[in-house]
């Protein structure tokens, strides 16, 4: 971020001496990774609409001056239940302690209906990766998770590995030129797609200065354990695709909502820590009331990250696919971070999945492997004890910082 001038902030109504001073304190600290356009985008959001920046943990106290005084949210304070509600563990003597600890916290509170731990669980921020709650019309952010929306996509090409040795070069190419990873940066041809001219844009004020960075980052795949690959896939007899059995070519993708959804899960997190208090130990997985404004919010906001995240696969593979001559047979796809309105026991919840695979009974979803072992398309068996979920293929046996060692 370049420095922010005076006659800039004139002209999107910040004139009051303390009040730039404060901006551009703020900015410095909090928003240095921001181009100047984002900022001013996302000053003018806040100067137009403070009250919806008032729980922000940053742009709150720009919001607070530009009102003339200090908002107290109102919040309320919960126990935990001093037994967990049903909670099936699967493959308990492989998953780290911390991970079962996190899963039973979760359990425990007053909006929980029942929970599930996937075979390849561990740690994470609030709700452990791997971990399924389901809960009573309340949405938890910190159960989503940062990255909303990260999900797999599978096309099935009617090529053999001939096709595939003799193209090498060509895929090459085109993996350079139309895959980029990364926290910052996209692709040098500016991508198109609808879920950019959603109206959410503009209806949010927090979303307004976040769709120039989506515009930029709009078929990338950030970075992590996310990647973009072309393989075989062998298809059996009376397969639910209904296509012939035999091997085909595939490509396969695995990222989400980039930066877009990163800032809408701290913006909505801060917000369900400030209004919704619990014991230290649980705070992360403070609640938002899908009655609330905030929760019905956040429920928008987690839903255009996932369309993104969507739109961000569909564009890679639109585009690897153009560059090589080739068409899609089939499509398969899924989210493993995001929270769904399901039935369970004939009653209506909110079921969080942060990493694993909706497997409802004939659900298509692929789980992938690791670099050295295969990626599977699975169908669900819709099993109620699991939350009718599978694992996410995304199991550990160390943090990346200890495999850095």
């Amino acid at each position: 971020m370049g420095n922010l001038k005076t006659r800039q902030l004139n002209k999107i109504g910040y004139t009051n001496d303390q009040l730039r001073s404060l901006v551009i304190n703020v900015v410095s600290k909090h928003f240095k990774h921001y181009s100047n356009e984002d900022v001013l985008d996302l000053l003018t959001a806040i100067r137009n609409n403070p009250k919806s920046y008032l729980n922000d943990l940053h742009a709150g106290k720009i919001a607070e001056k530009i009102i003339g005084k200090v908002a107290e949210p109102v919040f309320k304070s919960y126990d935990l239940l001093k037994d967990s509600v049903p909670c099936k563990v699967y493959g308990a003597k492989d998953i780290e302690a911390s991970a079962i600890k996190q899963m039973e916290l979760a359990t425990k509170l007053p909006v929980s209906v029942q929970g599930a731990l996937m075979p390849d669980a561990h740690m994470g921020f609030g709700l452990p990766i791997g971990g399924v709650l389901a809960t009573k019309n309340s949405v938890i952010p910190y159960a989503v998770g940062m990255d909303i929306g990260c999900r797999m996509a599978l096309s099935i090409i009617d090529e053999t590995e001939a096709f595939v040795k003799r193209s090498e070069y060509q895929i090459k190419q085109a993996l350079k030129s139309f895959t980029h990873f990364g926290m910052e940066g996209g692709l040098d041809i500016r991508q198109e797609h609808e879920v950019l001219d959603s109206s959410l844009f503009q209806q949010l004020a927090f979303l307004k200065p976040l769709r120039g960075k989506a515009a930029r980052q709009l078929g990338t795949s950030g970075n992590g354990n996310h990647f973009v690959e072309f393989g075989e896939i062998e298809l059996v007899e009376n397969n639910t695709l209904g296509l012939p059995a035999k091997k085909y070519t595939a490509l396969l993708s695995h990222s989400g909502s980039r930066g877009l959804g990163a800032a809408i899960a701290k913006h909505y997190t801060q917000i369900a820590m400030n209004t919704c208090k619990l014991p230290k130990q649980a705070q992360q997985l403070a609640w938002l009331d899908l009655d609330s404004e905030a929760g019905q919010e956040y429920w928008l906001a987690m839903t255009l990250a996932g369309d993104y995240a969507k739109a961000c696969h569909e564009r890679i593979h639109a585009n690897l696919l153009k560059a090589l001559g080739l068409k899609s047979l089939a499509i398969i796809e899924n989210h493993h971070n995001f929270a769904w309105k399901k039935m369970l026991d004939g009653k209506e919840v909110i079921v969080h999945r942060k990493g694993a695979t909706p497997a409802s009974k004939g659900e298509l979803g692929i789980i992938p492997g690791s670099m050295t072992t295969p990626a599977y398309m699975v169908t669900g068996k819709g099993i109620t004890t699991a939350v009718n979920s599978a694992s996410h293929g995304a199991g550990r046996a160390m943090s990346r910082q200890k495999g850095q060692r």
